[in-house]
């Protein structure tokens, strides 16, 4: 990652067309249901593999390691390839230590929006439908077995970084998150297991079709 405000939207898929939209009522209802299934106790870990795909590079960007909630507000993510970098959010305060380089800081009160995606996605693990809805509009599509969650952000400065955020999952498992940013770059992680199928040199529509799949 490029910057602070982003690092930790990589916790968790793109849009299944085929799925059909409940009502409001309905849609509420299940994306509540399914949050709380996403619940997990803390310390919770996972793999991932993330591909980046950012206008200024003619191929994208790919990364894999570790993402942990500690618990509380302590978030982690450690980077393995292409080169060490462990990032984490304690005590108000975010620090990043990359190999070979002295560790930087910088307090939470400096970046607001990422506040409000540290309290969003503490919710989403710790399976608070409440908490994560005061940040983002919440859609919700498919089934228990099959679904997307779409997350709008309802702050505009968040807004101006991040313009949405889409998982993908199966049962009560993410597979994929789709970080769409204001700005036209993309970010796909793929989760748990489906981090290992991460390709070579991969695609937008090569990682949809992961994403997507049984």
């Amino acid at each position: 990652m490029t910057s602070g405000s982003k690092i930790f939207t990589l916790l968790f898929g793109l849009s299944l067309p085929w799925l059909a939209s409940a009502s409001a009522t309905e849609n509420d209802a299940a994306a509540q249901s399914l949050i709380a299934s996403l619940g997990r106790p803390a310390p919770a870990r996972t793999v991932f593999a993330e591909a980046r795909f950012m206008k200024i590079l003619e191929q994208p960007r790919v990364s894999s390691g570790e993402l942990s909630w500690l618990g509380g507000d302590r978030l982690e993510r450690r980077v393995e390839r292409p080169a060490k970098e462990v990032a984490t959010i304690a005590d108000g305060e975010v620090t990043q230590q990359r190999e070979g380089r002295k560790p930087r800081s910088f307090t939470l009160n400096r970046a607001p929006q990422l506040q409000v995606l540290l309290d969003s996605f503490v919710a989403l693990l710790g399976g608070d439908a409440s908490r994560l809805d005061q940040a983002f509009a919440i859609r919700h599509d498919g089934s228990a077995q099959r679904w997307t969650l779409m997350l709008t952000p309802r702050d505009p400065r968040v807004a101006k970084a991040i313009a949405s955020i889409q998982i993908d999952g199966r049962g009560n498992e993410p597979r994929c998150m789709r970080m769409q940013e204001a700005d036209g770059d993309l970010a796909i992680d793929l989760l748990g297991d489906l981090a290992a199928r991460m390709p070579a040199v991969p695609t937008r529509e090569a990682l949809a079709a992961l994403c997507q799949g049984d």
